[in-house]
Protein backbone atom coordinates (compact mmCIF):
# COMPACT_ATOMS: atom_id res chain seq x y z
CA UNK A 1 0.00 0.00 0.00
CA UNK A 2 1.42 3.29 -1.14
CA UNK A 3 0.11 6.85 0.64
CA UNK A 4 0.94 10.21 -1.49
CA UNK A 5 1.52 13.17 0.22
CA UNK A 6 1.25 16.97 -1.70
CA UNK A 7 2.95 20.06 -0.70
CA UNK A 8 0.36 23.11 -1.21
CA UNK A 9 3.80 25.42 -1.19
CA UNK A 10 6.28 23.62 -3.61
CA UNK A 11 3.57 21.26 -5.50
CA UNK A 12 6.07 18.52 -5.13
CA UNK A 13 4.69 15.04 -3.90
CA UNK A 14 6.10 12.24 -1.91
CA UNK A 15 5.14 8.80 -1.28
CA UNK A 16 5.43 6.63 1.02
CA UNK A 17 4.68 2.66 1.19
CA UNK A 18 3.46 0.95 4.23
CA UNK A 19 4.17 -2.18 5.08
CA UNK A 20 1.89 -5.36 5.67
CA UNK A 21 1.55 -4.24 9.85
CA UNK A 22 1.82 -1.23 9.54
CA UNK A 23 -1.38 -1.41 7.05
CA UNK A 24 -3.10 -4.08 9.81
CA UNK A 25 -2.44 -0.83 12.13
CA UNK A 26 -4.18 1.94 10.19
CA UNK A 27 -7.12 -0.19 9.35
CA UNK A 28 -7.63 -1.10 13.18
CA UNK A 29 -7.45 2.73 13.95
CA UNK A 30 -9.99 3.36 10.98
CA UNK A 31 -12.41 0.57 12.22
CA UNK A 32 -11.87 1.55 16.00
CA UNK A 33 -12.88 5.10 15.55
CA UNK A 34 -16.34 5.08 14.75
CA UNK A 35 -16.95 2.29 17.55
CA UNK A 36 -15.35 4.19 19.89
CA UNK A 37 -16.72 7.62 19.05
CA UNK A 38 -20.29 5.01 19.33
CA UNK A 39 -19.74 3.86 22.61
CA UNK A 40 -19.27 7.69 23.59
CA UNK A 41 -22.38 8.52 21.58
CA UNK A 42 -24.33 5.63 23.52
CA UNK A 43 -22.60 6.52 26.97
CA UNK A 44 -23.76 10.04 26.54
CA UNK A 45 -27.44 9.25 25.91
CA UNK A 46 -27.92 6.83 28.10
CA UNK A 47 -26.77 9.70 30.70
CA UNK A 48 -30.01 10.59 30.20
CA UNK A 49 -32.28 7.79 32.42
CA UNK A 50 -29.80 9.30 35.59
CA UNK A 51 -32.06 11.84 37.00
CA UNK A 52 -35.20 8.87 36.91
CA UNK A 53 -32.77 6.54 38.99
CA UNK A 54 -32.09 9.32 41.67
CA UNK A 55 -35.46 10.49 41.96
CA UNK A 56 -36.37 6.91 42.60
CA UNK A 57 -33.49 6.28 45.23
CA UNK A 58 -34.94 9.73 46.92
CA UNK A 59 -38.71 8.60 46.67
CA UNK A 60 -38.12 5.04 48.36
CA UNK A 61 -35.10 6.46 50.97
CA UNK A 62 -38.05 8.88 51.85
CA UNK A 63 -40.75 6.22 52.09
CA UNK A 64 -37.67 4.36 54.36
CA UNK A 65 -37.38 7.92 56.66
CA UNK A 66 -41.01 7.49 56.98
CA UNK A 67 -41.72 3.81 58.03
CA UNK A 68 -38.50 4.44 60.60
CA UNK A 69 -40.08 7.11 61.91
CA UNK A 70 -43.43 5.10 62.60
CA UNK A 71 -41.62 2.79 63.77
CA UNK A 72 -39.99 5.31 66.27
CA UNK A 73 -43.54 6.10 66.98
CA UNK A 74 -44.25 2.75 67.80
CA UNK A 75 -41.34 1.82 70.28
CA UNK A 76 -42.22 5.20 72.25
CA UNK A 77 -45.94 4.39 72.32
CA UNK A 78 -44.96 0.72 73.38
CA UNK A 79 -42.48 2.15 75.99
CA UNK A 80 -44.83 4.51 77.30
CA UNK A 81 -47.73 1.28 78.13
CA UNK A 82 -45.03 -0.56 79.76
CA UNK A 83 -43.81 1.84 81.52
CA UNK A 84 -47.50 2.63 82.78
CA UNK A 85 -48.18 -0.96 83.27
CA UNK A 86 -45.06 -1.78 85.18
CA UNK A 87 -46.14 1.80 87.70
CA UNK A 88 -49.37 0.28 87.90
CA UNK A 89 -47.65 -2.71 89.31
CA UNK A 90 -46.13 -1.12 91.68
CA UNK A 91 -48.55 0.41 93.20
CA UNK A 92 -50.50 -3.13 93.61
CA UNK A 93 -47.66 -4.59 95.04
CA UNK A 94 -47.27 -1.74 97.57
CA UNK A 95 -51.46 -2.08 98.35
CA UNK A 96 -50.74 -5.69 98.42
CA UNK A 97 -47.98 -5.66 100.93
CA UNK A 98 -50.15 -3.01 103.36
CA UNK A 99 -52.88 -5.55 102.82
CA UNK A 100 -50.53 -8.67 104.25
CA UNK A 101 -49.28 -6.17 107.20
CA UNK A 102 -53.06 -5.84 107.94
CA UNK A 103 -54.34 -8.98 107.41
CA UNK A 104 -51.32 -10.15 109.71
CA UNK A 105 -52.39 -7.65 112.49
CA UNK A 106 -55.93 -9.12 112.28
CA UNK A 107 -54.85 -12.52 112.77
CA UNK A 108 -52.71 -11.42 115.75
CA UNK A 109 -55.73 -9.66 117.60
CA UNK A 110 -58.42 -12.46 116.15
CA UNK A 111 -55.77 -14.83 118.30
CA UNK A 112 -55.55 -17.19 114.90
CA UNK A 113 -52.88 -20.06 115.71
CA UNK A 114 -49.20 -19.64 113.55
CA UNK A 115 -50.21 -21.12 110.22
CA UNK A 116 -53.69 -21.07 110.41
CA UNK A 117 -53.55 -18.24 107.86
CA UNK A 118 -50.45 -17.11 106.70
CA UNK A 119 -50.70 -14.05 104.91
CA UNK A 120 -46.62 -14.60 104.71
CA UNK A 121 -47.36 -17.25 102.14
CA UNK A 122 -48.23 -17.51 98.26
CA UNK A 123 -51.79 -19.02 98.23
CA UNK A 124 -51.81 -22.27 97.06
CA UNK A 125 -53.21 -22.50 93.34
CA UNK A 126 -53.39 -25.47 90.79
CA UNK A 127 -55.10 -27.41 88.67
CA UNK A 128 -54.71 -30.00 85.19
CA UNK A 129 -53.00 -28.13 82.43
CA UNK A 130 -54.98 -27.11 79.81
CA UNK A 131 -54.26 -25.40 76.13
CA UNK A 132 -53.35 -21.76 75.95
CA UNK A 133 -55.66 -19.33 75.10
CA UNK A 134 -53.99 -16.59 73.49
CA UNK A 135 -51.92 -13.51 74.69
CA UNK A 136 -53.70 -10.50 76.46
CA UNK A 137 -54.58 -7.56 74.32
CA UNK A 138 -53.47 -4.68 75.77
CA UNK A 139 -57.18 -3.45 75.94
CA UNK A 140 -57.64 -7.25 77.74
CA UNK A 141 -54.62 -6.06 80.48
CA UNK A 142 -56.15 -2.72 80.93
CA UNK A 143 -59.32 -3.91 81.93
CA UNK A 144 -58.03 -6.75 84.22
CA UNK A 145 -55.85 -4.01 85.81
CA UNK A 146 -59.57 -2.07 86.35
CA UNK A 147 -61.02 -4.79 87.71
CA UNK A 148 -57.90 -5.77 90.19
CA UNK A 149 -57.78 -1.92 91.59
CA UNK A 150 -61.65 -2.00 91.92
CA UNK A 151 -61.40 -5.41 94.02
CA UNK A 152 -58.04 -3.95 96.07
CA UNK A 153 -60.20 -0.80 96.83
CA UNK A 154 -62.91 -3.45 98.05
CA UNK A 155 -60.96 -6.04 99.72
CA UNK A 156 -58.95 -2.67 102.09
CA UNK A 157 -62.24 -0.80 102.63
CA UNK A 158 -63.05 -4.32 104.24
CA UNK A 159 -60.30 -5.18 105.81
CA UNK A 160 -60.37 -2.02 107.72
CA UNK A 161 -63.77 -1.90 108.84
CA UNK A 162 -63.22 -5.47 109.75
CA UNK A 163 -59.94 -4.31 111.55
CA UNK A 164 -61.45 -1.70 113.52
CA UNK A 165 -64.71 -3.70 115.03
CA UNK A 166 -62.01 -6.33 115.65
CA UNK A 167 -59.84 -3.77 117.93
CA UNK A 168 -63.22 -2.15 119.45
CA UNK A 169 -63.79 -5.92 120.57
CA UNK A 170 -60.21 -6.21 121.36
CA UNK A 171 -59.75 -3.31 123.44
CA UNK A 172 -63.61 -4.18 124.90
CA UNK A 173 -62.17 -7.47 125.63
CA UNK A 174 -58.87 -6.09 127.17
CA UNK A 175 -60.34 -3.50 129.33
CA UNK A 176 -63.74 -5.67 130.58
CA UNK A 177 -63.45 -7.33 133.95
CA UNK A 178 -63.28 -10.82 133.70
CA UNK A 179 -62.14 -14.01 135.44
CA UNK A 180 -59.94 -15.19 138.14
CA UNK A 181 -56.88 -13.09 139.49
CA UNK A 182 -54.97 -16.18 139.74
CA UNK A 183 -53.54 -19.24 137.50
CA UNK A 184 -53.51 -21.75 140.16
CA UNK A 185 -55.19 -22.09 143.58
CA UNK A 186 -58.95 -22.17 145.02
CA UNK A 187 -61.55 -19.67 146.31
CA UNK A 188 -61.19 -19.88 150.21
CA UNK A 189 -63.29 -17.06 151.51
CA UNK A 190 -66.71 -15.57 149.71
CA UNK A 191 -67.72 -11.63 149.51
CA UNK A 192 -70.12 -10.22 151.69
CA UNK A 193 -70.83 -11.17 155.75
CA UNK A 194 -68.66 -13.77 157.21
CA UNK A 195 -67.09 -14.62 160.33
CA UNK A 196 -63.82 -12.84 160.47
CA UNK A 197 -61.13 -15.07 161.50
CA UNK A 198 -58.74 -13.48 163.94
CA UNK A 199 -62.03 -11.85 165.85
CA UNK A 200 -64.42 -14.68 165.38
CA UNK A 201 -67.19 -12.24 165.15
CA UNK A 202 -69.28 -11.00 161.84
CA UNK A 203 -67.97 -8.97 159.53
CA UNK A 204 -68.24 -7.29 156.32
CA UNK A 205 -66.20 -9.09 153.62
CA UNK A 206 -65.49 -6.65 151.01
CA UNK A 207 -63.73 -8.95 148.46
CA UNK A 208 -63.14 -12.56 147.80
CA UNK A 209 -59.87 -14.41 148.53
CA UNK A 210 -58.14 -17.16 146.54
CA UNK A 211 -55.72 -19.60 148.74
CA UNK A 212 -52.89 -20.92 146.99
CA UNK A 213 -49.14 -22.10 147.00
CA UNK A 214 -46.63 -18.73 148.30
CA UNK A 215 -45.07 -17.21 145.22
CA UNK A 216 -47.99 -18.26 142.83
CA UNK A 217 -48.30 -15.27 140.10
CA UNK A 218 -51.10 -12.99 140.80
CA UNK A 219 -52.65 -11.71 137.61
CA UNK A 220 -54.82 -8.52 136.42
CA UNK A 221 -58.18 -9.45 135.33
CA UNK A 222 -58.59 -6.67 132.98
CA UNK A 223 -56.25 -3.83 131.43
CA UNK A 224 -55.50 -1.26 132.71
CA UNK A 225 -53.09 1.67 134.96
CA UNK A 226 -51.41 1.01 137.97
CA UNK A 227 -52.35 3.49 140.42
CA UNK A 228 -50.93 1.89 143.97
CA UNK A 229 -48.15 -0.31 144.54
CA UNK A 230 -47.41 -0.61 147.92
CA UNK A 231 -47.45 -1.34 151.68
CA UNK A 232 -51.77 -0.55 152.63
CA UNK A 233 -52.99 -0.53 156.05
CA UNK A 234 -54.74 -4.05 156.51
CA UNK A 235 -53.76 -5.04 153.18
CA UNK A 236 -50.51 -5.66 153.31
CA UNK A 237 -48.48 -5.45 150.13
CA UNK A 238 -51.18 -4.78 147.63
CA UNK A 239 -51.80 -3.32 143.97
CA UNK A 240 -54.57 -1.50 142.86
CA UNK A 241 -55.69 -0.97 138.88
CA UNK A 242 -57.64 1.21 137.51
CA UNK A 243 -60.01 0.34 134.26
CA UNK A 244 -61.53 3.39 133.15
CA UNK A 245 -65.29 3.37 132.81
CA UNK A 246 -65.35 3.90 136.51
CA UNK A 247 -64.09 0.09 137.40
CA UNK A 248 -60.78 -0.65 139.47
CA UNK A 249 -59.25 -3.85 141.35
CA UNK A 250 -57.06 -4.40 144.23
CA UNK A 251 -54.93 -7.43 144.85
CA UNK A 252 -53.59 -8.12 148.69
CA UNK A 253 -51.83 -9.53 151.10
CA UNK A 254 -49.11 -10.32 148.63
CA UNK A 255 -45.37 -11.36 149.23
CA UNK A 256 -43.73 -9.13 146.11
CA UNK A 257 -45.38 -6.04 143.70
CA UNK A 258 -43.91 -6.94 140.46
CA UNK A 259 -45.63 -3.19 139.10
CA UNK A 260 -45.40 0.37 140.31
CA UNK A 261 -47.32 3.46 140.18
CA UNK A 262 -47.79 4.86 136.31
CA UNK A 263 -47.31 1.45 134.76
CA UNK A 264 -49.98 -0.09 132.19
CA UNK A 265 -50.59 -3.76 132.18
CA UNK A 266 -52.25 -6.01 130.02
CA UNK A 267 -55.23 -8.62 130.39
CA UNK A 268 -53.54 -11.76 132.09
CA UNK A 269 -50.46 -10.07 133.02
CA UNK A 270 -48.40 -10.69 136.29
CA UNK A 271 -48.62 -7.92 138.24
CA UNK A 272 -47.60 -9.84 141.99
CA UNK A 273 -46.51 -13.00 144.01
CA UNK A 274 -48.73 -14.40 146.29
CA UNK A 275 -48.27 -14.00 149.81
CA UNK A 276 -49.32 -13.91 153.26
CA UNK A 277 -48.58 -9.78 154.22
CA UNK A 278 -50.80 -8.05 156.55
CA UNK A 279 -53.55 -9.23 158.07
CA UNK A 280 -53.61 -12.81 156.92
CA UNK A 281 -53.87 -16.51 158.18
CA UNK A 282 -51.67 -17.76 155.18
CA UNK A 283 -50.93 -17.38 151.18
CA UNK A 284 -53.68 -15.98 149.31
CA UNK A 285 -54.96 -13.00 147.32
CA UNK A 286 -57.56 -11.20 148.54
CA UNK A 287 -59.48 -9.51 145.33
CA UNK A 288 -61.95 -6.56 145.30
CA UNK A 289 -63.31 -5.40 142.15
CA UNK A 290 -65.03 -1.27 142.19
CA UNK A 291 -67.57 0.36 140.38
CA UNK A 292 -67.78 3.86 140.54
CA UNK A 293 -65.89 4.16 143.83
CA UNK A 294 -68.27 1.53 145.68
CA UNK A 295 -67.01 -2.20 146.46
CA UNK A 296 -69.27 -4.73 144.31
CA UNK A 297 -69.35 -8.74 144.41
CA UNK A 298 -66.70 -10.17 142.45
CA UNK A 299 -68.37 -13.24 141.22
CA UNK A 300 -69.98 -11.85 138.83
CA UNK A 301 -67.41 -10.91 136.80
CA UNK A 302 -65.07 -13.78 137.36
CA UNK A 303 -67.94 -15.91 135.79
CA UNK A 304 -68.29 -13.09 133.47
CA UNK A 305 -66.83 -14.27 129.88
CA UNK A 306 -66.53 -11.55 126.32
CA UNK A 307 -67.20 -12.94 123.12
Amino acid sequence: MKIIFISNRKGTTRSMVLSNWAKALLSLCLLGLPISGGILIGSLLASGNHPIDITLINSMRQELEQQQSELDLGREDAQQKVKAITLKLAEFQARLVRLDALGERLSEVAGLEDGEFDFGQQPAVGGPEQDSLQSYQHSELEALFQQLEEQLDSRESQLGILESLMMDRNVQRQSAVTGRPIKKGWLSSRFGRRTDPFTGHRAWHNGVDFAGKAGSEIIAVAAGVVTWSGERNGYGQMVELDHGEGYATRYAHNSENLVKVGDVVKKGEVVALMGSSGRSTGPHVHFEVYKNGRAVDPASYIRRTIR
